[in-house]
């Protein structure tokens, strides 16, 4: 038995060993401190990819985000701090937290100033995405950056990094938090700086742990009692900062759970021959479930049946709202609308369909418009709550309109219920948005 436990003890210092191909301690500290100080050419890199991100983010473009994120060099400062902390050199703690508080108030700073210039001021997905961090980011930034203090200690450097930088993503939120100032949007700044913050200390602190574990010398003596009031620091500090994140992750892991829920109810319990759901709103902020239908309404007792059924699907404190034609009078009769899209789409085709084959390319080709719809319609109402508090539900589809003596046209019809109107240029700049978020010239806003 004890041969057995020599053996895989070999097998794991064989696999799992750190030091066969660790450079020196002396090119470690030195490689590490040499991109401590962000100036002069880093600082100009550092202002131009913030520029790049920047841009990236007002047009949503993922690939611009992380062009920027790989020129980057904010990464310097950070594993600074960690190996600061780890060897107890308090002179390159303070030279490191120097630098990384220029390099960000630089880089918020620049940001601030392209949006701020910027004709396109909407929050897109990729901007509203750096806003609500929780503890999945901290998970992040923790293994990502002991995978990178691990590659800055070998002798052969790798592209692992590159990886880290864009894993971690330090330089979005600052982006973001560039944005907040911008459009003076105090949520969105304390979001953002925080996500922020989550990367910057547990980068640190996985890179602290590698340089303590693979035990690269103190600069100088420390005593005893400096170095627990040194690990108390951190521990408090890491304690403040997953705090607030784990919070936010189980608020996210429960709408989630809600939304799937409530998905679910929706889909096994109204399914009735004469009555379709047209629409759906799910708002898992306030236990909401709303249900637009169309065709026969359904009876007081069938109602009081699906409000029963709710706590079968884990949704006993939800609230059902179920919109039908009669009794929803500010929305077009569906039913109608539904008849009309039918009627007109094969009017204004008759003439193609003289074959099966030209039928199903046409019928495809309409059920691939209604398909981009559904995909694009969970993000739009998520950005719509994020920038306009007071919407609670919203909802949005196109509809053909047929007026008398004229063409048949189309709108999108967006229906919003809000604890208040909005009115004057907060409507105006909603409807703006709308179009080009919709990508729809004709819209008409529904308010409840």
């Amino acid at each position: 038995m004890e041969k057995i436990w020599i053996e895989i003890k070999s097998l794991a210092n064989r696999f799992f060993d750190l030091e066969s191909d660790r450079a020196s301690y002396n090119e470690i500290v030195d490689g590490i401190e040499a991109g401590v100080e962000i100036r002069g050419t880093n600082l100009w890199i550092l202002i131009f990819a913030i520029i790049v991100a920047s841009v990236g983010l007002n047009m949503n473009s993922t690939a611009v985000v992380i062009g920027a994120m790989l020129i980057s060099p904010l990464m310097g400062p950070i594993i600074g701090l960690g190996l600061g902390v780890g060897i107890y050199d308090f002179q390159l703690i303070k030279t490191a937290f120097k630098s990384l508080a220029v390099a960000v108030i630089i880089s918020v700073l620049a940001s601030a100033a392209y949006f701020a210039l910027s004709p396109l001021n909407d929050a897109q997905s990729e901007l509203l995405s750096r806003t609500t961090p929780t503890i999945w980011d901290v998970l992040i930034s923790f293994f990502g950056g002991l995978a990178g203090i691990v590659a800055v200690t070998r002798k052969d450097k790798s592209n692992v990094i590159p990886g880290v930088a864009i894993a971690t993503a330090l330089m979005p939120p600052l982006c973001t938090a560039g944005y907040a100032i911008a459009t003076l949007n105090l949520p969105y700044f304390l979001g953002a700086f925080y996500l922020f913050f989550i990367n910057s200390v547990f980068i640190a602190i996985s890179s602290m742990l590698i340089i303590r574990f693979l035990k690269i010398p103190n600069k100088k003596w420390v005593d005893e009692k400096k170095q627990g009031k040194m690990q108390t620091y951190v521990f408090i500090v890491a304690l403040l900062t997953i705090v607030p994140s784990v919070f936010m992750a189980v608020d996210i892991v429960n709408r989630s759970i809600f939304q799937k829920n409530a998905n679910k109810f929706i889909t096994e319990e109204f399914v009735y021959e004469q009555t379709n759901v047209i629409e759906r709103y799910i708002n898992p902020k306030d236990n909401k479930i709303e249900v637009f239908l169309y065709g026969s309404p359904l009876s007081d007792f069938e109602l009081k049946r699906l409000n029963s059924e709710l706590k079968d699907y884990g949704l006993k404190d939800a609230k059902l709202l179920i919109r039908q034609n009669q009794i929803n009078q500010n929305m077009p009769d569906a039913e109608s609308v539904r008849t009309g899209i039918i009627e007109d789409l094969y009017r204004r085709n008759e003439g193609l369909l003289s074959n099966k084959d030209e039928q199903i390319n046409l019928l495809e080709t309409e059920l691939k418009k209604y398909k981009s719809n559904e995909l694009i319609q969970d993000d739009v109402c998520k950005e719509l709550e994020v920038q306009y508090p007071e919407i609670e539900a919203s909802a949005f589809n196109t509809m053909y309109i047929h007026p008398k003596n004229a063409e048949v046209d189309t709108v999108m019809m967006v229906y919003l219920d809000t604890s208040k109107p909005i009115i004057g240029t907060n409507l105006t700049k909603l409807e703006s948005w709308l179009k080009l978020r919709l990508k729809s010239n004709k819209i008409n806003i529904i308010q409840n």
